[in-house]
């Protein structure tokens, strides 16, 4: 193994380009495309950036939102931390304090569980872009207080139960 002066010290032929040759996504005009049907953002676009560009730890997607419309029902993470990101247009957020609005450039974290319950949609004319960055784990647990259901992830499926009376 080589210690890492000797990694900086290789000439350019031994160093294969591919090595060092990271993907990279536009936040402000990368392409999206059609959210399917009944996943969170369905009316309008998104990008998965996280996937696209090779990350494990933490994941992204940027929305467009069509005027009126929200990313999903009000919700909040029980195993992920996530932070919003207004890149365009005119978008808001309900959290449990109330509805605050967000001008380009603002960036808000939702931490998990029930202090970071949000709803985030677009309150203008216009189409709203916004990323959503957050943590990833092996399994993810998102709770809709509203509509009194549980979403779980586990690998590449995802369940939805009813959440259990208390």
């Amino acid at each position: 193994m080589k210690s890492i002066p000797d990694v900086f010290a290789l000439g350019q032929s031994e160093v294969k380009e591919s090595e060092f040759t990271m993907q990279t996504f536009n936040l402000f005009n990368g392409e999206t495309e059609d959210v399917p049907a009944g996943a969170p953002g369905d009316r309008g676009r998104a990008a998965r950036v996280g996937s696209k560009l090779g990350a494990s730890r933490l994941g992204m997607s940027v929305y467009e939102l069509p005027p009126g419309e929200a990313i999903g029902p009000y919700h909040f993470e029980w195993t992920d931390e996530e932070w919003l990101i207004a890149l365009a247009g005119q978008v808001a957020f309900r959290s449990p304090e109330g509805e605050q609005r967000l001008a380009p450039g603002d960036v808000v974290c939702f931490p998990a569980g029930p202090s970071g319950a949000h709803q985030v949609r677009n309150t203008g004319d216009g189409i709203a872009r916004v990323a959503i960055v957050s943590t990833q784990n092996e399994f993810g647990i998102v709770e809709y207080p509203e509509e009194e259901r549980v979403g779980i992830w586990a690998g590449g499926t995802h369940f939805t139960l009813d959440r259990p009376t208390r």
